[in-house]
């Protein structure tokens, strides 16, 4: 039975299906190109994602920039997908700044985000040097008792990304376009609770009776698009979906962008690039809060999540039709907030408590005293922080992009404010502000983990709300293409011989 199911599997791979090109007569106006670059830090290396140090001891997967270019004769945009936590805007900037001088593409049609792997190498917390201004505690707080990018890491991280752009424009073929959207319910939920006391809580536990519901939403949209050769070969795809990637299936990990990779290689081919861009998952992880049943693995999560994702997202490549996409556009505006700033009694409550051993006064009390010190002395050098808000469009399609950790519902209204047929919003690209809550979250009943004061998250209450209407305003500038249907059946002439009889009973 079980040779006889891989077979039937692989003629299904095998068989033709709706998302091979219909022969053109005259070429497509479209080129693409594809490419990728290894970033998979060393062991040893800080592993991010938490606000303490943490060091990676194992391998699991490699970590890659994958990057696709786009020219429709008129524009160029490039679209990166980096296995990272997150990327800074010095890295951004100087990245764009290499792909310009290298192949002539536009700064601000270079759309770099970081999938927000766990598992990842250390592009952050901190950046080198940007307490250098503090006092000796401050400085002791932040490189020795924070999660710290590595200065030769970032380097790395620049090169390579400019390396997959570069390579990727190179590559630029005669290519063709398909795109759709699918649906992965059940393995992504939000973890954000309302409570009997009237407030909100990040991740209550399973069996909590304090619970009361759930305080967000989830987007399970899977977002795809595809480039297609002249033979009908999937050159590569954009995957966007929004999940938080904190599966981390063990060791050095992409995290379950490596499952959705691996899905749509075993039937697209190994050379199929798959470029994810994050959807908005601020508050959307894989845990399932409200399940009775014990929690999975690391491992199980991100096969659970890559593969479904994955899954969906061959369904809709097989579906959907190629053509041209076009125009390719883009846009982008700088927006400025004041941060949040912690009263001055905290301030010094949270000096003294640091001073203290952790054990002493509790783990999370002294690490968030810790943030605010730490907040305080960046308060000092730059009370006020600006936010790149950009739009890339591909033809019926258009990416919105914020440099947050920015929740689902934010998301879900760019989505309801846009006029494409297809918009896909991209977190923490092109930089990073931190979690981005929505004002509710903010205010009376709010509160949970993504609302905390530190020195990764602290941006004025109307933030979320600005930058949503600062990328639909965008996007509303931009006017949406075409999207591709497969050709006209020709015009009716008979029904098939074979089939037009009544019941034979004799």
């Amino acid at each position: 039975m079980r040779r006889c199911h891989v077979a039937i599997v692989a003629a299904l791979v095998a068989l033709p299906f709706s998302g091979a090109p219909v022969p053109a007569d005259e070429p497509s106006p479209m080129t693409a190109g594809f490419a990728e670059a290894d970033i998979t830090p060393e062991i040893g290396m800080e592993q991010p994602g938490g606000y303490g140090k943490s060091y990676h001891r194992t391998l699991h997967d490699p970590c890659k920039v994958r990057a696709a270019v786009f020219d429709d004769g008129r524009q160029r945009v490039a679209l990166v997908g980096i296995d990272a936590l997150v990327i800074r805007r010095a890295q951004v900037e100087a990245a764009r700044k290499a792909i310009h001088e290298q192949c002539g593409i536009a700064p601000e049609a270079v759309l770099i985000a970081a999938s927000h792997s766990h598992s990842s190498g250390p592009t952050g917390m901190i950046l080198p040097g940007e307490y250098d201004h503090g006092c000796e505690l401050v400085r002791e707080l932040a490189y020795e008792k924070s999660s710290c990018a590595d200065a030769g890491y970032l380097e790395h991280v620049v090169r390579q990304i400019v390396a997959a752009v570069v390579e990727a424009d190179r590559r630029r073929v005669s290519a063709q376009g398909s795109i759709g959207s699918g649906s992965a319910e059940g393995i992504a939920f939000n973890r954000r609770f309302r409570m009997q006391n009237g407030w909100t809580y990040t991740h209550p536990g399973r069996g909590n009776p304090d619970i009361i519901q759930v305080a967000g939403p989830t987007d399970p949209e899977v977002g795809v698009i595809g480039a297609w050769d002249g033979d009908g070969n999937l050159l590569g795809c954009i995957v966007n979906f929004a999940c938080h990637a904190t599966t981390s299936p063990g060791g050095i990990s992409a995290n379950w962008i490596y499952y959705l990779e691996k899905t749509i290689r075993g039937a697209m081919g190994d050379d199929v690039v798959v470029v994810y861009l994050p959807g908005c998952a601020g508050d959307v992880t894989q845990v399932d809060n409200l399940s009775p049943y014990a929690p999975g693995t690391g491992k199980h999560y991100a096969r659970l999540v890559g593969g479904t994702v994955g899954a969906e997202a061959l369904k809709v490549l097989f579906r959907t039709q190629p053509g041209p996409l076009a125009p390719l556009n883009f846009k982008t505006t700088t927006l400025t907030f004041d941060r949040r700033v912690p009263r001055p009694e905290r301030v010094e409550e949270s000096l003294e408590l640091v001073e203290q051993q952790p054990q002493e006064v509790g783990a999370t009390q002294w690490t968030f005293a810790k943030e605010i010190v730490l907040l305080d002395a960046l308060l000092q050098k730059e009370p006020t922080k600006d936010v790149e808000v950009q739009v890339v469009q591909i033809g019926p399609a258009v990416f919105v992009t914020n440099p947050a950790e920015f929740f689902c519902q934010s998301g879900l209204d760019i989505k309801a404010g846009s006029l494409f047929p297809f918009t896909f919003p991209v977190m923490l690209a092109n930089g990073c502000v931190g979690y981005v809550p929505t004002e509710e979250a903010l205010g009376p009943g709010g509160g949970g983990y993504e609302t905390r004061l530190t020195a990764y998250s602290n941006l004025e209450p109307s933030a979320a709300t600005r930058i949503v209407e600062a990328g639909i305003a965008l996007s509303k500038q931009l006017e949406p293409g075409t999207v591709p249907e497969p050709p006209p059946a020709s015009p009716f002439q008979a029904p098939w011989s074979y089939g037009n009889v009544p019941p034979e009973v004799d």
